[in-house]
């Protein structure tokens, strides 16, 4: 059982998460909701890389999962036409 966030561990989600926010700005359904969305998870992402920075692994990885929520969530909403369930948890 892993008891913290090392730098691989944040790095592999970093790049899961682009990867979905890609394809996701690839294929919205909805576009009036889907600015909003977009907005929230390219924020947490930003505030993910920030914290990554400054060495707070913890905190990186929790805004990471939470653009992560919005982007499951926005596909769920179909939001986005998306149908990657590697990606996304649709």
């Amino acid at each position: 059982m892993e008891k913290e966030v090392t730098k691989q561990k944040l790095e592999k989600y970093f790049k899961i998460s682009e990867e979905a926010l890609e394809l996701a700005k690839k294929n919205i359904a909805k576009k009036e909701l889907a600015e909003d969305f977009l907005d929230m998870i390219e924020r947490y992402i930003k505030d993910a890389k920030y914290f990554q920075e400054k060495g707070n692994f913890v905190t990186a990885f929790a805004a990471l999962n939470y653009a992560h929520g919005w982007l499951d969530a926005g596909a769920r909403a179909k939001i986005f036409d998306v149908h990657d369930s590697r990606l996304f948890a649709c």
